[in-house]
């Protein structure tokens, strides 16, 4: 498959190298240069299909022949022992749990499939690689499940101090080996800067072989697209069109859901459901892109003031603005509209929501307001185990919550971080000298 630059059109790359470079060298980020469709006969029969069966069909339909399927299908087998359920939460509604993974959140998805196909290509290769990645929350953890003691792969994982739960903190400071936390004194916008700035540094470039597993990374968008098709393949028998309501921060996982519609998914609509770090609703309001500093909520793995895949999101309409607004709706909420809807979802449906599911929920209820005489089937995803945001949550219900065995003991662990300021002079020394 051929990848290109957002920026520069004329910039292209295989599979490996844009899984390997991560960003191209203009700084843009790769796409498609087409988008194969999944066959007829698949989707006719999808509701027949288990989860690993229908990604391996995505990825050998992306992937033609750069690896073959059969070792498709033992990279597949290596990074899924979960699934991704839909669960029933109301008529017509149901909520697609992403967080049965080692992390509990719905970034293992894209976690564990990078590290099998890194793994894949290394091992023709023997070449070693520097993972760098900066984290809201949930993606450190994931990556630092996923890649924990990977041969030839170290991982550096930039968070912001103070910002994500501690459960999350825990997840990614605590691995030790090859991976380490760096606790950057700043938000995730200057993680995120840190990282793209030291993919553009030719002293760091020259002495390791940098690769992101971010969302930027082509290679976590395809398999996010994985669950969306799952999805379809659980609510066909109900034969109604979809309507996907997706929390969104770095729009990684939206774009992953828009990959899924280019290659063929039947869905009526998506929805991108924000916190108060609106950008891409505004966007999607007056079709002027006005990205500002990251404002800090309940919400925190979608405080994300200037999403990186924003690019992608329009480029899979080819920067029309009405195509993006006639398939994607965008809505945001604030912390007082977040916990409310965590404690109705709770009282009626005895469903308890983190509040990045929360978001999502609301984005679904806001759709339907919007659209009240469609009939559709709305999902929401649920991006996180509520045990992960547990002291939020148990605040917001005014109840206790069980928290998982393999959550339950990281509390018990001393962290381990680097504490840096967001300053990239110092990150490089960080790198070249002592990581």
């Amino acid at each position: 498959m051929i990848f290109y630059s957002t920026k520069t059109a004329s910039l292209k790359a295989s599979l490996e190298e844009a899984i390997f470079n991560s960003l191209p060298p203009d700084n843009g980020l790769y796409m498609p240069a087409y988008f194969p469709r999944i066959s007829d006969e698949f989707l006719a029969d999808i509701e027949n299909r288990s989860f690993k069966e229908i990604a391996i069909e995505i990825s050998h339909t992306l992937f033609g022949n750069e690896i073959p399927r059969t070792e498709i299908e033992t990279l597949i087998d290596q990074a899924y022992d979960f699934e991704a359920p839909a669960v029933q939460t109301g008529q017509d509604e149901y909520v697609l749990e992403l967080f049965h993974g080692p992390s509990m959140a719905f970034k293992d998805f894209g976690a564990r499939f990078m590290a099998a196909i890194m793994s894949y290509f290394l091992k023709r290769t023997n070449k070693e690689i520097r993972i760098l990645v900066a984290t809201s929350g949930d993606t450190g953890g994931a990556v630092a499940q996923g890649f924990f003691k990977i041969p030839g792969i170290t991982v550096t994982i930039l968070y912001p101090s103070g910002k994500v739960s501690d459960i999350q903190e825990k997840q990614l400071t605590t691995l030790g080996h090859n991976v380490t936390a760096l606790e950057v004194d700043g938000s995730f916008d200057d993680c995120q800067k840190l990282v793209k700035e030291a993919f553009l540094d030719a002293e760091l470039n020259s002495k390791f072989n940098l690769a992101s597993a971010n969302s930027i990374n082509i290679a976590r968008l395809i398999p996010q697209s994985f669950y969306f098709f799952s999805a379809y393949a659980q609510l066909k028998k109900f034969g109604k069109p979809l309507v996907f309501s997706v929390p969104s921060g770095n729009f990684g996982n939206l774009s992953a859901g828009l990959l899924a519609f280019r290659m063929g998914l039947p869905v009526k609509h998506f929805v991108a459901s924000t916190n108060s770090n609106n950008a891409v609703p505004r966007y999607l309001h007056t079709a002027v892109y006005d990205p500002a500093p990251s404002i800090e909520t309940v919400s925190n793995a979608m405080d994300v003031g200037s999403p990186s895949n924003f690019v992608r999101l329009i480029r899979f309409f080819e920067d029309d603005w009405n195509a993006v607004t006639e398939k994607v709706s965008g809505f945001y909420f604030d912390n007082d509209q977040t916990q409310k809807a965590m404690r109705d979802v709770y009282s009626n449906a005895n469903y308890v929501m983190c509040p990045h599911t929360a978001i999502a929920y609301l984005g679904l209820q806001a759709y339907r307001e919007k659209a009240r005489s469609e009939d559709f089937i709305g999902v929401f995803l649920s991006t996180a185990h509520p045990a992960k945001f547990i002291e939020l949550v148990e605040q917001t219900l005014g109840k206790s919550i069980e928290t998982p065995e393999q959550l339950k003991s990281l509390l018990e662990i001393e962290k381990v971080s680097i504490k840096m300021k967001s300053d990239f002079l110092e990150f490089k020394k960080l790198l070249m000298s002592q990581l």
